[in-house]
């Protein structure tokens, strides 16, 4: 299958499993179970029939709003799903195109993870330990079968040592800084450095720069915008989430730009 066709593949399925990505993001921070009930209005809580329910179409032909109460449903809804959806796009295009299909798995659950996580952290400032805790030995599994499937267990290896770099290192922030880095931040770094481990030490470095300087701008943004002041918290997630991504889709790139700029190639 060329990367083109996989990546089309996995754009469909992404609008999918970014459909359960806002169930999982409107109900994990209120404890709610995942499985029941089915979709409901959040305002009057009427059951949503399949046909309102399908990703993207389904806001669009509803005009965003709901069939039975015709209150405002929000946006956040189609852009979770299409966000979703275009990360597993072009992740799948990337690893595919590198020979590397079977850690193609990996990084979509990667993807899925970062996006809710994102918009949860966004809206509730929490990064909820159902999905931090659980995160990590399903990636970890998935990345073990990709490991074998390309014949490298090196690779997992270097994946596990980043982990516990990156944890410490993230440890050590919020022990300095305890406000400027919160534990749930802590949770999900052996995660993400486990993901980019098993790419290359240069994904690595790449995605905690991109999380740090994302985080730099978010920062300076809701200064100029928001006037709030320099003391203000904002939640790290979304960064912290980003960097990463940006680390798996661009690391090696960068990475191969910096060296022929500091070597004068």
């Amino acid at each position: 299958m060329s990367p083109v066709t996989a990546a089309l593949l996995a754009g469909l399925a992404g609008l999918l499993a970014g459909s359960f990505a806002n169930v999982v993001i409107h109900r994990v921070p209120r404890r709610e179970s995942l499985v029941r009930p089915g979709s409901r209005c959040p305002a009057c809580h009427a059951p949503i029939a399949w046909r309102d329910n399908l990703p993207l179409l389904g806001w669009l032909l509803l005009g965003g709003r709901c069939r039975s109460c015709h209150a405002g449903i929000s946006a956040r809804y189609p852009a979770v799903e299409l966000a979703v959806a275009v990360l597993w796009a072009l992740i799948t295009v990337r690893l595919v195109g590198e020979g590397l299909a079977w850690a193609v798995p990996a990084y979509l659950a990667l993807a899925f993870v970062c996006v809710v996580l994102t918009v949860i952290d966004a809206t509730t400032r929490l990064l909820p330990n159902r999905i931090t805790y659980p995160a990590f030995p399903t990636i970890a599994l998935l990345l073990l079968v990709a490991s074998l499937g390309v014949g490298d267990l090196g690779r997992l290896a270097r994946a596990l040592l980043a982990a516990v770099a990156v944890g410490a290192l993230f440890l050590i922030l919020a022990l300095i800084s305890p406000r400027g880095m919160g534990l749930g931040d802590v949770k999900l770094a052996p995660t993400l450095g486990l993901a980019l481990g098993w790419l290359s030490w240069p994904a690595v470095v790449v995605g905690l720069f991109s999380a740090f300087l994302l985080g730099g701008v978010i920062g300076l943004g809701a200064m100029a915008v928001l006037r709030l002041g320099r003391k203000a918290l904002l939640p790290f997630g979304p960064s912290l989430a980003g960097g990463a991504l940006l680390g798996v889709l661009v690391g090696a790139d960068v990475a191969h730009w910096y060296a022929s700029a500091l070597l004068g190639v």
